[in-house]
């Protein structure tokens, strides 16, 4: 099948991957909290503030030559679509991935830098088991914060701070 071919199909529940259908299976309940809470803090920020768009996990976006659903992304007013009635041609400026028991550590890194490639600005990687998030800004440019850190929206939603050990309450 290609990216063209899935885009047309009436398939859910899939990211697509050079050719490849990747079946997203239903998640925990402990990922459904943190990603509520990401979610949330997120949006609370970016509404208030008319920063732009927070969406959730049911929504795909078109990312070089993949279709990937992220567990929470961000577009910026300047650069949200007005067509909205289909999946996102373009990546999002903030993609996060919350790690999922399904997940291998190969994986969740492909896809932190498939975004960073097709132009996402920020991947935040949510672990539940260490309470931690990992920032990949870049290729070379990678942080880790501890639960005793802030996660901040740097120069992609700015103002936006919350404390990492939030996110898994």
């Amino acid at each position: 099948m290609t990216l063209e071919e899935f885009l047309d199909s009436d398939l859910e529940g899939f990211e697509y991957l050079e050719g490849e259908l990747i079946p997203m299976p239903p998640t925990s309940g402990k990922h459904g909290d943190i990603c509520s809470n990401i979610q949330w803090y997120l949006q609370s920020h970016v509404r208030t503030n008319r920063l732009g768009r927070v969406y959730t996990s049911d929504t795909g976006f078109q990312v070089g030559d993949r279709m990937l659903i992220p567990d929470v992304a961000f577009i910026s007013a300047a650069r949200l679509p007005e067509e909205r009635e289909t999946s996102f041609s373009i990546s999002p400026d903030i993609a996060i991935e919350v790690v999922s028991q399904s997940d291998s550590q190969y994986k969740v890194v492909q896809k932190a830098l498939a975004y960073l490639e097709a132009g996402t600005s920020l991947v935040w990687v949510i672990e539940p088991i260490a309470k931690t998030v990992t920032v990949y800004r870049s290729e070379t440019d990678i942080q880790t914060l501890t639960r005793n850190d802030m996660l901040i929206g740097e120069d992609v939603i700015e103002g936006f701070s919350c404390p990492v050990i939030q996110l898994f309450e």
